[in-house]
């Protein structure tokens, strides 16, 4: 019988339908599996429905905005429909704009543009990349890791306690962390952050798809995420939130669709209004089917209980949890303690292994696809593994033989397409991994431990 009781299998909803749900992977040691993907903080596999809905607007494509002819109204009203869907996915206020972008990366990239001049920035080294990196222009502030989410919110306090002068500031923290999957004190971070005239940005990126997310009830200034992480194509992010540091920014691009007027002067040169409205960061012809897409997601998730879909994945996570702690090798990461709520993303090291070598095992012996590395979120990695938080690396694996101290990590993370059967393979594989060792030789090449195919099975 399956590690999960068929009583908690009645209470909570079954998986949502994606894509790839049927797709054969070879094993290295012969034969086929259907592919268990449990690499959802990277990329979360489309639903069905997502897809579905794709398929019936394609034929009516047409350009957005500017067309008299039908398709391009017909357009015109799905891309507003879906601005206003994802709005009311986010819980917007009535004076928020959504702005639609390429990724959570683009979106914030775009705020970045977006400051005040002298904008003070505040980050926690334990940002993903994308939240870490795009405050060039601005003054920054590293905060250093927290270790409960009290000091967190203790940390930032203090930080913007000392900033001088008090001008324009702006906080920037993630909901759920890439890495650990926990949770952050957004709404006391919030709180802090206003009660000292700061204003924040929620990356969203890893919360969104495993938690509802409430603009208003969490009091955020902003929030980011990206449609592919949220079981929708590639291509489409969102950034939204207040409207005024957008309005006054001069447009991200600047082209047709973010102007409202342009008219030659007679000194030759060009005047430009530019709009107020979320045109003004939209320019160029827009990803109008992965806007689609991102409602498409909003709706199924919405429409098939969004509660239930959490309570089904915090089962996953127990389980999990549980699994790896049966195994004294392995050694899950974590910020806030053991017991700290966390979506389903989860990191670990396993004793004796290069986290390459692992990873590599999981895919080549028994189709599970993981991540292995340090996820985009170098300082927090190293912090997480005892090493300096200083130290270059990179996403990739490292020149390092199997068995060899990892300096990165596994990361297996999933959500409301995954089977119970992928957790229990998960599962299954490790320990069969740490107690037998892997059935094949694997070699490095171009940074990468895979399969040494010429090589006979161990």
């Amino acid at each position: 019988m399956s590690v999960f009781t068929a009583a908690a299998d009645q209470s909570l909803c079954a998986p949502l339908p994606v894509l790839g749900d049927d797709v054969l992977v070879p094993l290295v040691t012969g034969g086929e599996v259907g592919y268990a993907a449990l690499d959802y903080a990277a990329s979360a596999p489309a639903l069905k429905r997502v897809w579905d809905d794709v398929a019936a607007y394609a034929p009516y494509y047409g350009s957005v905005h500017r067309g008299a002819g039908y398709l391009s109204q017909l357009s015109t009203d799905l891309f507003e429909s879906s601005r206003a869907t994802v709005a009311e996915f986010l819980g917007c206020r009535p004076e928020d704009q959504v702005v639609f972008t390429r990724s959570t990366t683009d979106s914030l990239n775009l705020l970045a543009a977006a400051l005040p001049a002298d904008c003070r920035v505040f980050v926690f080294e334990t940002e993903h990349h994308a939240s870490l990196l795009p405050w060039r222009d601005a003054h920054v502030t590293y905060l250093n890791a927290p270790r409960t989410p009290a000091q967190a919110v203790a940390t930032l306090e203090r930080a913007l306690a000392d900033r001088e002068p008090y001008g324009p500031a702006l906080v920037c923290v993630t909901g759920a962390s890439n890495v650990t999957g926990e949770l952050w004190p957004v709404r006391e971070l919030a709180a802090a952050a206003h009660a000292h005239g700061a204003r924040i940005v929620l990356d969203a990126a890893q919360l969104a798809p495993h938690h509802p997310v409430d603009i208003a009830e969490l009091d955020v200034d902003w929030v980011a995420f990206s449609g592919h992480k949220l079981y929708a194509p590639f291509g489409s992010g969102v950034l939204a939130g207040r409207a005024d540091w957008l309005r006054d920014a001069e447009p991200y691009l600047a082209g047709g669709g973010a102007s409202r007027t342009v008219a030659r002067r007679a000194d030759g040169g060009v005047d430009v209004e530019w709009h107020t409205t979320a045109a003004r960061h939209e320019a160029g012809s827009p990803n109008v089917i992965g806007v689609h897409s991102i409602a498409s997601a909003c709706k199924a998730l919405t429409e098939a209980g969004f509660d239930r879909l959490v309570a089904r994945e915090q089962r996953l996570v127990r389980e999990v949890l549980t699994g790896l702690a049966e195994v004294p090798e392995v050694k899950v990461l974590s910020l806030f303690g053991d017991d700290a709520p966390r979506v389903g993303v989860i990191s670990f090291v396993v004793e004796g292994w290069n986290s390459s070598h692992f990873a590599a095992a999981l895919s080549a012996e028994y189709g599970i696809g993981v991540r292995d590395g340090l996820f985009c979120a170098h300082p927090l990695v190293r912090t997480l593994l005892g090493t300096d938080p200083g130290e270059a690396g990179e996403c990739g694996a490292p020149e390092a033989q199997p068995g060899e101290r990892s300096l990165n990590a596994i990361r297996v993370s999933f959500g409301a397409g995954t089977p119970d059967e992928h957790v229990e393979r998960f599962l299954r594989a490790v320990r069969e991994l740490v107690s037998d060792g892997a059935r094949w030789k694997y070699r490095t090449e171009d940074g990468r431990c895979v399969p040494d195919r010429g090589a006979a099975q161990v």
